[in-house]
């Protein structure tokens, strides 16, 4: 479901024609244990976390180029390397300095047309729904895409114009932070469409729900394989 809003303020044209093609990005980290993914420790290992990790990028840039985007681009913090397995020869960019908000705000304005930036927390998402956003994105009367999750951040943004300053000082990784940068796109006066909530792998309960929306995956074999190794104890969520 998508639902379109827009301000009061005078909306900004895009500075991107909609005919232009359109970028994909994937914002990712190295999948080196202790780096990545740390909140999936206890119950997982240091090496299972990364793992999980480096599965979920995998599967990301699997669903990323059956996509309408021309160009899938791997935004990487860290090195590339065989752990990237079929997706070898994608092609990468190095990250920027900063914070996390600097990082992505780098990451749009080299671009000069429609981009959108997905993370690697979502593995569950399809080829099907970041199509979906992206013909949002496209569609007349639309600027910016923005998907939350529902911690009350956002697993996926998109702009026509990326060389707006949509991302400097809003806060990330924090429950207020798809609300912060849903405010910033308004004070911007943009028309921004709503796409759906999904659901960040944070914790071991989040990677069993993604895992069982994707039955049969190397995905949900990692999660099934892990769960084998923990105590009983630790319940399964609802």
């Amino acid at each position: 479901m998508t639902t379109t809003e827009t301000t009061s303020s005078t909306t900004t044209d895009s500075a991107a024609p909609h005919h232009a093609p359109t970028v994909l990005l994937i914002l990712a980290k190295e999948p080196i244990p202790g780096r990545v993914k740390t909140r999936l420790s206890p119950p997982c290992t240091p090496a299972q976390a990364a793992e999980l990790a480096r599965i979920a990028l995998v599967t990301t840039l699997d669903a990323a180029i059956l996509t309408a985007a021309t160009h899938p681009r791997l935004v990487l913090d860290g090195q590339p390397g065989p752990w990237l397995g079929d997706h070898a020869g994608i092609d990468v960019v190095v990250q920027g300095h900063g914070g996390l908000a600097d990082r992505i705000g780098a990451a749009f304005a080299t671009q000069s047309g429609p981009t959108v930036l997905i993370g690697m927390d979502t593995p569950q998402v399809s080829g099907a729904a970041l199509n979906e956003v992206i013909a949002t994105l496209r569609a007349p009367g639309v600027d910016a895409v923005l998907g939350p999750t529902d911690d009350g951040g956002w697993w996926v943004i998109g702009l026509n114009d990326p060389t707006l300053p949509a991302f400097s000082g809003i806060p990330m990784s924090t429950p207020g932070t798809g609300a912060a940068q849903a405010a910033r796109l308004h004070e911007l006066g943009l028309r921004v469409a709503t796409v759906a909530t999904e659901r960040d792998v944070d914790t071991f309960d989040d990677a069993r729900i993604a895992a069982r929306r994707l039955p049969g995956s190397e995905f949900a074999h990692a999660v099934a394989a892990i769960e084998a190794t923990i105590p009983a104890a630790v319940e399964e969520p609802p």
